[in-house]
């Protein structure tokens, strides 16, 4: 899949090196909710399964990287896929010398395309802390709507805050 700028492409074992550095980089564990560290065998076992279909793994990973260069920028995830009701969770990271470059929103435009029209998904959600601004505006500029708040839901450093439901139904 590709757009003007970015392409998004499956997982590959030579990405092995770059989930290692983002999946244990404790700055984003709490976006993330991640509580220990990946080790790199537990990595290659998820690329490896990565590869299986949708629709078995309930979750679908791919690699955000820049059309020209090949470089890689980030990451999309669909995660809670339920073919059932059709929706799923979706989780976007950017890579910090990546951001407000309009990239995100280009992947996440182009991800949520991919669900609705390949996957037969009706609606996408994403958990954001009411914190993360950026992320809110992010999935407000593609459509998202703020669907309801849930209060005192993750535990940071610093305390307890609330954590925001954006939906996108179509």
């Amino acid at each position: 899949m590709q757009e003007e700028e970015i392409a998004l492409r499956a997982l590959e074992p030579e990405d092995i090196d770059v989930l290692y550095q983002w999946e244990n980089n404790m700055d984003i564990w709490e976006v993330s909710n991640t509580l220990t560290p990946f080790s790199k065998y537990q990595l290659k076992k998820y690329i490896e399964q990565a590869q299986l279909d949708v629709f078995q793994t309930k979750q679908l990973r791919l690699i955000i990287e820049l059309e020209t260069s090949k470089t890689i920028i980030g990451m999309i995830d669909l995660f809670d896929f339920d073919a059932f009701h059709q929706r799923g969770g979706v989780g976007i990271i950017i890579h910090k010398e990546f951001r407000q470059r309009g990239f995100a929103k280009e992947a996440l435009s182009l991800f949520a395309n991919y669900c609705f029209n390949n996957l037969g998904l009706h609606q996408l959600y994403a958990n954001i802390s009411i914190t993360n601004t950026a992320s809110i505006a992010l999935f407000e500029s593609v459509g998202f709507e703020l669907s309801g708040t849930k209060k005192q839901w993750r535990k940071t450093k610093d305390g307890f805050i609330d954590e925001c439901i954006y939906q996108l139904i179509r």
